[in-house]
């Protein structure tokens, strides 16, 4: 049996809060969740209206949401997260921080696709069954 697609446009967000819109609409459409990156860590895992036997996300105009989820968009995030995050991890958080003013590190881009990679064929949870195209 043929794995469902889904598809995702980088032309269609450019902040991590739309990526988060688009991922509500496209994988789990009607459900909540934390909107997060451990939430979206979780949706990957299955239950969450996804396939258990795993899906195909492709990833449409990716060089796009590359430049749009780079340094500015992940200095935003990583400011806004710092105020939230848990006291424990706020000098991890000033560290990313300080790095990416240096345009040093991962962007937000990266850490999405390195999340996405891990729940495929040879990642950490690959178990998962993803296969995830960047296009």
């Amino acid at each position: 049996m043929a794995k469902v697609e889904y598809i995702i446009d980088g032309e269609q967000f450019g902040t991590i809060e739309e990526f988060y819109d688009t991922i509500s609409q496209i994988l789990i459409p009607g459900a909540y969740w934390g909107r997060n990156l451990d939430a979206f860590n979780d949706i990957l895992r299955g239950g969450f209206g996804t396939p258990e036997a795993g899906f195909i996300l492709r990833w449409k105009n990716s060089a796009v949401s590359r430049e749009r989820l780079a340094y500015s968009e992940t200095i935003r995030w990583l400011e806004r997260e710092l105020v939230r995050c848990d006291p424990g991890n706020r000098q991890i958080f000033r560290e990313r921080l300080e790095m990416a003013k240096q345009q040093e590190g991962q962007t937000l881009f990266d850490v999405l696709v390195e999340i996405i990679q891990d729940h495929c064929p040879g990642g950490r949870e690959g178990n998962d069954g993803i296969e995830f195209i960047l296009e």
